[in-house]
C-alpha cells in the first residue's frame, strides 16, 4: 500500500470514528434502535445534515441502530431508514430522499434518488367495516434487494428483488422480480435478462 493510499485509509478511518461519536447521541435516545420513537426522529433528524460529514453520521448512526449495516455503504442527503430491523450489506449506495421501510439491502447494490422501499404491500388493510388500519395494525414485511441490484430514480418498491437485477426509473414493483433481470413500467415487468442484448 503506497503513502497516499495509506493516507486516505488513515483519513477515512478517522473520519469514521468521528462520526461514531457525533451519532452516539442520537443512538442512545434511540435505543440503539430498539426504541422506535426515538429511532424514526432521530433518523429523519440526521437525514438533514448536508455534505459528506452528514453521510458519515447517517451510516455511523444506522451502523449502531440497524440490525446489520456495513460502515462502508453511504446514505446520501434527506434519505432515512424507518424501520430499524432492516439489514444494509457492504458497498451499498442510497442516493438522496429516500424512504426505506424493513428492507434487506444487499452488497454493492445502488438505490438512485427518490426511491421508496416500503415495509411489503399489506400496511394498510381495511376491516369489515372499511376503515382503514392505522400503522399499530398493520403487517410489516421485509422487502429483500439482493446483492449488485440497480434501484432507479423514483421507484416504488414493495416485493422482493433478486439478486444482479436493475429496475428502471420510476418503476412500481408489487410482485417479486427474479435475479438476473431487467425490469420497467407500472407494474413492473421483465424487459430482458441482464447480459442479454436488447
Amino acid at each position: 500500500m503506497n503513502a497516499v493510499r495509506m493516507l486516505r485509509y488513515g483519513c477515512k478511518r478517522l473520519a469514521q470514528v468521528l462520526a461514531l461519536a457525533g451519532s452516539l447521541p442520537f443512538a442512545l435516545v434511540a435505543g440503539f434502535g430498539r426504541y422506535a420513537a426515538g429511532f424514526y426522529a432521530c433518523a429523519q433528524l440526521l437525514a438533514l445534515v448536508p455534505g459528506l460529514p452528514g453521510d458519515y453520521l447517517r451510516i455511523s448512526y444506522y451502523w449502531l441502530t440497524l440490525q446489520k449495516c456495513s460502515l462502508n455503504s453511504r446514505v446520501s442527503f434527506g434519505s432515512f431508514f424507518a424501520q430499524s430491523w432492516s439489514t444494509v450489506g457492504e458497498g451499498v449506495y442510497i442516493g438522496c430522499y429516500c424512504v426505506i421501510g424493513a428492507c434487506e439491502i444487499g452488497e454493492r447494490s445502488q438505490i438512485a434518488s427518490h426511491v421508496q422501499v416500503l415495509s411489503g404491500k399489506r400496511q394498510h388493510s381495511r376491516n369489515s367495516l372499511g376503515e382503514i388500519a392505522g400503522a399499530v395494525e398493520s403487517e410489516f414485511e421485509p422487502v429483500h434487494i439482493g446483492a449488485d441490484c440497480w434501484i432507479g430514480a423514483s421507484a416504488i418498491i414493495m416485493a422482493d428483488v433478486g439478486e444482479g437485477t436493475t429496475i428502471g426509473a420510476g418503476a412500481v414493483v408489487a410482485k417479486p422480480i427474479p435475479c438476473g433481470v431487467t425490469a420497467v413500467g407500472n407494474p413492473a415487468r421483465l424487459l430482458q435478462r441482464t447480459g442479454e442484448p436488447g
